[in-house]
């Protein structure tokens, strides 16, 4: 269903839904994916709550406008608040990926108790250094150039053919064109968007404000992914309340490479809730 907020439309999909049912997760999309990333979810999540996936600005069936504006952290965390408005009388727990991931902390920290959880997949809090975050913001501009001036296709190939995705090899040549038809359904106008306004070195850094989120927080990220494993237990340290699951044989994408230990990790994290 699309939801129409002063600055966008996003759109909002109900994976699940039981009458009775007071509690939700909305899971949020990386970069360059959509709601459909999660259409999995359903049969493998405990029942009791009720299942959202939403398409971030430039995703999916959501907006993409020309605007710059509606893509930056602030909008972002306005929609998104927005969202749990909409799905009023709800305890909620917001589940985000990569760059989804990076949406959900900013909401949680920027709204202290308006969520009742905390999933986060390879996310991260942002980049603190000066110098490093200008190099990212640099590259992201690159990058989106790249996207405005070649195909949808040429995109999608340069970016699954990133190291950081090497461990999805492992899927085989189906279900790996499968994830390439759906990031071919992007706007190459909202993708490129999606990088100068939200993009990690675009995004303040919050490390600083993680001691602020009370609310349990389940980290989760693949063995593979030396990376983000290592950044996330820099954070589990500096949350209050925290579990770091480390997925084996899994890289970045551990809902895509391992979905069943995914969805076990988040089913043991909201049985303590």
């Amino acid at each position: 269903m699309l939801i129409k907020l002063s600055d966008i439309n996003l759109n909002l999909e109900e994976l699940r839904s039981s009458a009775g049912v007071s509690k939700s997760i909305i899971f949020i999309h990386g970069f360059s994916g959509s709601s459909n990333d999660w259409k999995f979810v359903p049969a493998k999540i405990k029942e009791g709550y009720n299942l959202y996936a939403v398409d971030l600005p430039g995703h999916g069936k959501s907006g993409s406008p020309e605007d710059i504006k509606a893509y930056r952290t602030s909008s972002l965390i306005n929609q998104l608040f927005s969202l749990l408005n909409f799905i009023q009388g709800s305890e909620i727990i917001l589940a985000g990926y990569s760059m989804g991931g990076r949406a959900a902390l900013q909401l949680a920290v920027n709204f202290p108790g308006r969520l009742n959880g905390l999933i986060l997949e390879s996310a991260s809090a942002g980049i603190a250094e000066d110098r490093a975050r200008l190099e990212r913001i640099e590259a992201d501009e690159k990058l989106a150039h790249f996207i405005e001036t070649r195909s949808i296709e040429e995109f999608a190939d340069y970016w699954m053919g990133l190291d950081l995705f090497n461990t999805q090899k492992i899927l085989g040549k189906e279900k790996l064109a499968a994830v390439k038809k759906a990031k071919l359904s992007n706007n190459k106008t909202g993708l490129a968007n999606s990088l100068r306004g939200f993009g990690a070195g675009s995004m303040p850094p919050v490390f600083d404000s993680l001691k602020t989120i009370g609310i349990k927080t389940l980290l989760i990220t693949g063995k593979l992914d030396v990376k983000f494993t290592g950044m996330n237990a820099l954070m589990a340290a500096l949350l209050p309340s925290a579990d770091h699951k480390i997925i084996t044989n899994a890289g970045h994408n551990v809902h895509l490479e391992q979905p069943d230990k995914f969805c076990g990790a988040v089913n043991a994290y909201i049985k303590k809730l």
